[in-house]
């Protein structure tokens, strides 16, 4: 009997040994081992977006963290996708003719392990199934001077334009009334003497293969000359059009001063065997020391119908100075 319980302890020692060494051998730490690689879903194309998903793994990691990648045409020599650090990613421009692959990291409470896709096919430009449509309207640098160089940027469009146009205009000191500037179509402008007084701006077409969309700059400030009128002088006018549409006269002129104060303005039609009649207007923005307006009148019941029409426009400063008349006579009907 006192030998069985001898026996009895010793093989219960020696199994608690063994079980002790089986348990440890279990807790040993190991960290996320990955059998099947991450793959890449979707579309490689820019403006599409592009899934990761996480691939296999062994001792079942808790966690996920994911880091897309911009590599060559071959898959290697491969940076860090800014912002690229979520499951999803969607193709911007820069990522256009590079493949992409994605680098997954798993984690568990052991430690953490990475693995690498494949990479895709060379991302392709995107496709547009629309016109261009303007986003950031386009912008001119450079002095609005009489012989000084613009340069027009075409501002942002969707739909990847694959062309653009631009059409320089001259527009009043005001802004409301702009008109195309013939031969102006590059994107860079030569400011002429004719622009004198004026604001400018650019119109610019973006086109792809579904059509077109435009979008205007906004108008720079007066153009200047190359050397300010004289001091204390009297303003001079100069009369750039007149035309009629219906019965309603409408004349662009150019005014420039030494003062950079608004101006009276005093038109009078005349036409033989009739009583001239004087209207007066202000300029409503100064000239800076030109600017360039558009004014419009409907002439009085004995100015109208066909015949002989003169229109003589003057320009008063704040100091009292006349500009000399400036005239223009036409024949209308």
């Amino acid at each position: 009997m006192h030998r069985t319980w001898k026996a009895t302890v010793g093989l219960a020692a020696v199994a608690v040994v063994l079980v002790f060494a089986l348990t440890g051998q279990a807790a040993t730490a190991v960290a996320p081992v990955n059998t099947v690689p991450p793959a890449i879903s979707g579309t490689p194309t820019v403006g599409q977006t592009l899934t990761a998903s996480n691939g296999t793994w062994l001792n079942s990691p808790t966690s996920y963290a994911y880091q897309w990648l911009r590599c060559n045409g071959g898959g290697n020599s491969c940076v860090n996708v800014s912002n690229g650090t979520q499951q999803t990613y969607t193709l911007v421009g820069a990522d256009a003719g590079h493949t992409m692959r994605v680098r997954v990291t798993a984690t568990n409470a052991d430690g953490s392990a990475s693995a690498q896709s494949a990479q895709t096919a060379p991302v392709a430009a995107a496709t547009s199934s629309a016109a261009p449509k303007n986003t950031s309207v386009p912008t001119i640098s450079g002095t609005p001077k009489v012989g000084q160089t613009l340069s027009a940027a075409p501002g942002s469009w969707s739909g990847n334009p694959t062309s653009y146009a631009y059409q320089w205009q001259d527009c009043n000191v005001d802004a409301v009334v702009c008109t195309s500037i013939s031969g102006a179509t590059g994107q860079t402008y030569g400011v002429r003497l004719s622009d004198l007084g004026f604001r400018v701006r650019v119109v610019v077409t973006a086109k792809n293969a579904k059509g077109t969309g435009t979008a205007a700059s906004a108008p720079t400030a007066v153009v200047t000359p190359t050397t300010n009128p004289q001091p204390n002088a009297r303003p001079t006018l100069r009369i750039l059009s007149v035309q009629f549409t219906g019965q309603t006269v409408y004349a662009r002129f150019r005014i420039c001063d030494d003062s950079f104060k608004n101006l009276a303005i005093r038109e009078t039609d005349s036409r033989p065997g009739k009583a001239s009649y004087t209207r007066r207007f202000a300029t409503l923005a100064p000239p800076q020391p030109c600017g360039v307006y558009t004014r419009h009148w409907l002439p009085v019941a004995r100015f109208r119908g066909p015949g002989r029409f003169t229109i003589t426009l003057r320009a008063t400063d704040k100091s009292g100075l006349t500009s000399l008349p400036a005239r223009r006579t036409f024949n209308h009907g």
